[in-house]
């Protein structure tokens, strides 16, 4: 049996063998069919139930990103595999409990990918995605107000207008919210019928007081905009630009509210630890490092089956060694092996092609391929 992107799908009776009843979210990330992710998702436990509105229309599609983050294939799902249930189970507890999802892990083992495979799987359109760096702040990841420009834009039409009051049907009066925009976690936190996914990429190389900051924030599920509060008596309501292109949202009171808790996967490389406050509010899953099958999987959705067959076993064998000889390495450098043995241009290589791929399997601390791992 297949689905309509001729995904081999099991049918009903072995879905149901192979998978806890709770599960909402598969086992390597089968797509939820016939249905939406409202139809199936129990009420959320009494403390983590929101009431934001009015509801928002669904999220925008972006398909072209969850391509490049998954590859254009789909191959079947893996679903026997230890490391998928383990997966699944953290993803549904994190669906259940309106918790976010710390994903820990070393870097390039596909931690950001699984947020674009949770959308995919329950079909909530595009993911928010909130890169963190030393620099980031709450504030810039919940909106952005550019003042400078507001006060240009007065100064600018105060001068156009002279000394004269207005002419009658003149352009209208500027409003704060035309210079507010909503960040990735703000937008997150709108009122959606369905919950948003949320990526916050590297939380481990934010400054020390953002994962203490990010507490109130996933506890209230909601947030107040300064500007937007001051001017509220005069001008209840703010239409806002959100992260989302072209998309706008309308605030009331300058306080936003979400209904829908979304789906946050918190990323790590473990640089650092978090503080215990912050680690209890949240769902901790470990990436594990992938198998020799795992990687033909990823192979075959971003180059083909076709490539893990001509050129996979020996080259997936090989990176497979280094990775452990050089004390791991990325994913991305055995997709750009791969690749290149798969292009045809290296028909009149002086040597052979496996040898030519590791040259791109240099160590993730900067030295070079034949460093030792420390």
């Amino acid at each position: 049996m297949t689905g309509p992107d001729d995904t081999a799908v099991p049918d009903a009776p072995a879905r149901e063998a192979q998978h806890p009843r709770w599960w909402i979210y598969r086992s390597g990330g089968a797509p939820l069919r016939d249905t939406v992710l409202s139809d199936v998702l129990p009420p959320p436990p009494p403390w983590r139930t929101f009431d934001g509105g009015p509801v928002l229309p669904p999220p925008p599609e972006d398909d072209t990103e969850t391509v490049r983050r998954l590859g254009a294939h789909r191959p079947a799902a893996r679903e026997d595999s230890e490391a998928a249930r383990k997966e699944a189970e953290m993803v549904n507890s994190a669906l259940l409990l309106r918790r976010p999802l710390l994903v820990t892990g070393r870097p390039g083992t596909g931690k950001s990918s699984l947020a674009y495979r949770i959308s995919r799987a329950l079909r909530l359109g595009r993911v928010l995605r909130w890169h963190v760096t030393s620099s980031t702040t709450l504030s810039g990841g919940l909106y952005a107000y550019d003042a400078i420009g507001r006060v240009q834009d007065t100064a600018a039409r105060t001068a156009a207008a002279g000394d004269g009051p207005p002419p009658d049907g003149g352009p209208a009066p500027l409003e704060v919210g035309d210079y507010i925009q909503l960040g990735p976690l703000g937008t997150a936190l709108l009122p959606h019928a369905e919950p948003r996914v949320l990526l916050i990429d590297e939380l481990d190389k934010s400054d020390l007081d953002l994962a203490n900051d990010l507490l109130s924030v996933f506890e209230e599920g909601s947030y107040a905009i300064p500007e937007l509060l001051r001017s509220s008596r005069r001008h209840p309501s703010a239409t806002v630009l959100t992260d989302d292109p072209d998309r706008t949202a309308v605030i009331t009171g300058g306080t936003v509210t979400c209904r829908a808790f979304p789906i946050v996967v918190i990323t790590s490389n473990s640089e650092r630890e978090f503080p215990p406050a912050f680690l209890r509010r949240c769902l901790l899953l470990e990436m594990p490092e992938p198998d020799e099958n795992d990687l033909a999987d990823m192979v075959a959705a971003h180059l083909g089956d076709d490539t893990v067959t001509e050129w996979g076993g020996e080259i997936i064998a090989r990176f497979l060694d280094r990775s452990r000889e050089r004390g791991g390495l990325s994913i991305d450098q055995l997709l750009n092996s791969l690749y290149l043995a798969s292009s045809g241009r290296l028909d009149d290589l002086d040597g052979s092609v496996t040898e030519f791929c590791e040259r791109v399997w240099h160590r993730l601390n900067g030295a070079g391929p034949g460093a030792r791992p420390r």
